[in-house]
């Protein structure tokens, strides 16, 4: 996309608020631009609403606007339209999608925060493609409007000069990937690191993660194990430490992860720490015998393995695409949700 890099003068980014807007569709994508000013970025973030009033957030906040949609004269480099949870009202308000054509209009980028998609569903601007909005919502997205190719789960989605996200957070890695088109990668991951948030979900990756995936058990001693392996995937993991650890017998843990999990303890354990290495891959430096031994896999040939069973790739050839926060990891073939 590369609207402009550093030194062409500074980005505009307009984000509109609305009655009932969700506050943190703002706030993140605003905290991330403004952060980046700090490490070399140059941004210069506005908020309009329809009136230049404040507005009443769904939290009950009231946030302030700097300018009324009527004013804006030049175009912005980047549009941020948010959700709010009462989406199914305000897709039914015409002024209000009047508004959101218009903005699109003067905008080189429109941007959309979870349930932001569906405005620019209504406004008929993601007629033919591809979208993304919080995974709760995305058969209704998909349902609505048939001419949208709604990816089911993926975090954010670019489509031409049109970007849409996941739920609520996403607007973060959303903004970060923007930040990376526009100043580098360098400049993105210093503002991931000065908000504590991780740079590691390129746009393509799933809203979830293993453990979160998994059903929630009836029972305690499962869910415990199960919790130990996401929170330590390099300790030691095999079916006796684990029945151990939980005071059963191998038999009866090899039962509670088929009944209850749907999947061998092998499996799992395996899946968790892949994505645990994934993450190490995306974010660090660490050599690939420190990140299989972190990661429990205990040696890099079987870290490959892993690797190259389940994704295709090998770890390197992973790090290598996906050291970024993913700003072309959409372009692949989506999968889409049939209505």
């Amino acid at each position: 996309m590369n609207h402009k890099r550093p030194g062409t003068g500074p980005l505009t980014v307009t984000v509109f608020v609305f009655p009932g807007v969700r506050l943190l569709d703002v706030t993140g994508p605003i905290e991330v631009f403004a952060s980046a000013n700090g490490f070399g970025g140059r941004y210069r973030v506005r908020i309009a609403s329809g009136d230049g009033a404040e507005v009443i957030t769904s939290a009950g906040t009231r946030l302030g606007a700097d300018v009324r949609v009527d004013d804006l004269r030049e175009p912005s480099d980047v549009l941020v339209i948010p959700g709010g949870p009462e989406w199914e009202t305000l897709i039914k308000d015409d002024a209000l999608l009047d508004v959101v054509r218009r903005l699109h209009e003067k905008a080189r980028c429109t941007a959309s925060v979870c349930t932001g998609a569906f405005l620019l569903a209504a406004a008929g601007l993601l007629d033919g493609r591809r979208a993304a909005t919080h995974w709760r919502h995305s058969r209704q997205l998909a349902s609505r409007f048939p001419s949208v190719r709604v990816k089911r789960d993926a975090i954010f989605v670019r489509d031409g000069r049109m970007m849409t996200s996941a739920g609520v957070s996403a607007g973060i890695d959303l903004s970060l990937a923007l930040v990376e088109d526009h100043y580098g990668a360098e400049v993105a991951r210093a503002v991931a690191k000065d908000m504590v948030v991780f740079m590691q979900r390129p746009g393509s990756q799933s809203q979830f993660s293993v453990r979160s995936q998994v059903p929630h058990s009836r029972r305690e001693t499962l869910r415990r194990v199960l919790d130990e392996v996401a929170e330590n995937p390099g300790a030691n993991h095999t079916l006796p430490a684990m029945a151990r650890r939980a005071g059963v017998s191998v038999r009866h843990m090899t039962r509670l992860f088929d009944e209850e999990v749907g999947t061998t303890p092998a499996r799992y354990v395996e899946q968790v720490r892949l994505e645990a290495a994934q993450v190490l891959l995306e974010t660090g430096d660490d050599a690939m015998a420190v990140v299989a031994r972190r990661t429990g896999f205990g040696s890099p040939e079987s870290m490959r393995r892993a690797f190259v069973r389940h994704l295709g790739v090998t770890p390197g050839a992973y790090r290598t695409s996906f050291r970024t926060t993913g700003v072309g990891a959409e372009d692949s073939a989506p999968e889409a949700v049939s209505p």
